[in-house]
Formats: structure tokens, C-alpha cells, sequence
């Protein structure tokens, strides 16, 4: 599958050859996004399509391949399905013809230790009806499942308000991060740099994003480059509550915003976002311990071509070397692929902002850095606790 990240609620199918997944996927998105086939094996790779859903927004629904195809390719098939498995936030787990055994329980147990809510849809109940003894089966594991069929009218209604219910337990069904910090036509100014690294001619995803919530908690935005930092807030009329910046100008912009308005930045509200936040107020102090040798991971989630001012891979490094005064060493990964190192050949792991990742994509990536007691922080809490200012970037969250 296209290793392309989106930041929405990833919701996969699974279950077993022929049991209609790419049906169902078809009737929820209202196209033709799989092909369909009565021969086994027909949906090889992941097949993904973006569709927006009522009070949920833009999601990213995926096809998976049979969980029961035994043969060669199959078992790669299977392998792929279960890498799926790192970047959903719901799974829709589709069984037919009175089946729900090993192949539904192992699944569902890979699920409930990953923590990802799943719903059960019941298949072609046209042709074979759910028999008594496999419905309260299903109900131990999932007592709303559905019942439905290819033809049935309000299979994509069901399906919808079935997902819909379940994905409130995630994170897209929580609060804005700005929610209870910033009130109705509270200014927010927000500081973004345009250099060699941002694209050209548009704003970076984190900047996008906040100016969304903003909005979405009837905000008010101003935009600044560093350069006109000062003079807006010389002559604005009316005083900002609060000061978002790029991490990589925390330094400058801290020394010219007052103390009496609030400042943090983007990569730190995302962090908060993401919910690792906790973990990485614990590992952030690990930067005053490294030593002569140690080695650092630069977790990237987006894909981009490496600049020489790029943050993650030449200013953030350089900035750490010269806050410890230490020779260390410097690894990057970028996208969500797995480091070939042990985790705890690392002394330190550090996060970018995670803007293009999902909640579960992130939490997933980080797992294995936390259960080795690796210590973890983020690009923007790094850098602010650097510059000596973490305390007071932090402090908007005790609002």
C-alpha cells in the first residue's frame, strides 16, 4: 500500500476470502473503489479511498486481502493486511455463512492489544441468515454488530452510524486541542518562517491546521513572518492572548513577545494532540545526560527532500551538539518506516510534530521506543527546553 499518510480516522475491513468486504467498502464509499469477485484471493494489496462522512469529516477507508488465503501469495497478502493494522484507528471486521472462530478471534485479540475499537458486520444475511448460536457469539465481542447484504438498502446507513458511534472513542471524536484554551474572537498570531524548507507557495501542515482551529473556536488569526513580529505587536490595536511560533524561532520570537501573552508552538500543540505529550515531558530532560557516543533517532513522518536547513536533519542536530558539547550521532527515518536498530541501541528518540500522522500511527511507531525505556521527546519541546523557556511553553495547557 502507497505509504502516503493522512491525517483523518483510518478505518479498515477485514475478515476472510469472499465474505464481501470490497462489497461493503464499495456500498460505504459509493464507488467502485475495489474490484469484486467471487474468485478467492481477488483484493491482493491494501486498497485505500478517501470519503468524507457526516459529523466525522474527510476518513480514509481501506480494503484488505482474505485472512484465510493459504497459499504463497496469500500469506504475503496477509502479511501486508497486517501492517494495515499500524495505521487504522476502527476496523470493520466482515464474517458471513456463520463463521466467527479463530480467524475473527485472533484478530480481535491483535485489536484489543493495540487498543483499536472494531466493529462486526454480518454478510450476506440475504443467502444465510445469522443462526442464533453464532449471534450471541458475536454479541460477546461486539453487541451492536450489524446485519446486512449487497442489496439491502440501508447497508451504507448502518454501516455509517455503526462507524460513526465506535470512532467517538478515538481522538477525532475529542475536543479541538484549542478547545477551553483560546474563547470566541480571541487573536491568536501566529509566526511562520519562509525559507529554502517551506514549500512553495503554501503554508506548512501545521500552520494550515492551527489556522483551522482557530477558526473553528471563532478565532481570530493573524499571520506573521519573524521579521514583522515586532512591529505587529507594536502597533496592533488590540493584544493577542496567545503566540504560536515554529520551533525553529522559539529563541528570537521568546525575546520579543511579552511575558504577559501566552506562547508555544505548533510542533507542541501537536505533540499535546497526539497524546504522547506525557512521554515526552518525561524523556525531554534526557538531553542534559547524553554522552560522548550516544545515539540519536530523528523520527520524520512526512517524506520530503532533505534541505541544508532542513530542522530534523541539520538544525536540530546542530543545535543539540551544541548544547551538550557532546560527539554524537544522528540517525533519520522518515515516513513510518521501523528502524533496523534495537530500540535500545538509541539514547534519546525525537519526534517531529506528526502532522501528517494519525493519532494510532504515532502512538504505534513510538511503542517500541517506550516498552525498551527509551526516553522520547518532540522537535518544538526540545528545542524550547534548549532555549531555557519549556515552563512557559508549556504553559497554555494550564489554563
Amino acid at each position: 500500500m502507497n505509504q502516503h499518510r493522512e491525517n483523518k480516522p483510518h478505518i479498515a475491513f477485514f475478515g476472510r476470502c469472499n465474505v464481501g468486504k470490497s462489497t461493503l467498502v464499495n456500498i460505504l464509499t459509493n464507488q467502485n473503489t475495489a474490484i469484486i469477485s467471487e474468485r478467492k484471493g481477488t483484493t491482493t494489496d491494501a486498497v485505500k479511498k478517501s470519503i468524507e462522512m457526516l459529523e466525522i469529516g474527510a476518513c480514509v477507508v481501506i480494503d484488505t486481502a482474505g485472512l484465510d488465503d493459504n497459499s504463497d501469495l496469500g500469506q504475503k497478502r496477509i502479511q501486508k493486511t497486517q501492517e494495515v493494522i499500524n495505521l487504522i484507528d476502527l476496523a470493520a471486521i466482515v464474517i458471513s455463512e456463520n463463521n466467527f472462530s479463530d480467524y475473527e478471534l485472533q484478530l480481535i485479540k491483535v485489536l484489543d492489544d493495540k487498543n483499536i475499537p472494531y466493529i462486526i458486520i454480518y454478510n450476506k444475511q440475504d443467502s444465510c441468515p445469522i443462526a442464533e448460536t453464532a449471534k450471541r457469539e458475536v454479541e460477546k465481542y461486539c453487541p451492536d454488530f450489524i446485519c446486512t447484504h449487497h442489496n439491502d438498502e440501508k447497508a451504507r446507513e448502518k454501516i455509517t452510524a455503526l462507524i460513526k458511534k465506535h470512532l467517538i472513542t478515538t481522538p477525532y471524536g475529542q475536543k479541538s486541542i484549542l478547545n477551553g484554551i483560546i474563547n470566541e474572537n480571541d487573536i491568536v498570531l501566529l509566526v511562520t518562517p519562509i525559507d529554502v524548507s517551506a514549500p512553495k507557495g503554501r503554508l506548512i501542515l501545521p500552520q494550515v491546521k492551527m489556522i483551522r482551529e482557530i477558526l473553528d473556536n471563532n478565532g481570530i488569526n493573524i499571520v506573521v513572518k519573524p521579521e514583522q513580529l515586532e512591529y505587529t505587536l507594536n502597533n496592533a490595536v488590540i493584544k493577542p492572548k496567545l503566540v504560536i511560533t515554529d520551533s525553529q524561532v522559539f529563541d528570537t520570537v521568546n525575546k520579543i513577545v511579552p511575558k504577559d501573552i501566552y506562547l508555544t508552538s505548533f510542533s507542541i500543540l501537536l505533540a499535546k494532540e497526539k497524546g504522547a505529550f506525557d512521554d515526552y515531558l518525561k524523556g525531554t530532560p534526557k538531553l542534559d545526560d547524553l554522552k560522548d557516543g550516544d545515539r540519536i533517532l530523528m523520527l520524520e513522518n512526512c517524506t520530503h527532500q532533505p534541505t541544508c536547513e532542513d530542522i530534523g536533519r541539520v538544525k536540530l542536530p546542530a543545535m543539540i551538539k551544541k548544547y551538550t558539547g557532546k560527539n554524537l550521532s544522528f540517525t533519520a527515518l522518515a515516513g513510518l518506516s521501523q528502524s533496523e536498530q534495537k530500540p535500545e541501541d538509541y539514547a534519546l528518540v525525537i519526534q517531529c510534530g506528526g502532522c501528517v500522522a494519525t493519532h494510532k500511527q504515532l502512538q504505534n511507531r513510538l511503542e517500541p521506543f517506550k516498552k525498551a525505556n527509551v526516553p522520547i521527546t518532540n522537535y518544538g519541546i526540545a528545542i524550547a527546553y534548549m532555549n531555557g523557556i519549556f515552563k512557559r511553553a508549556c504553559e497554555i495547557f494550564s489554563l
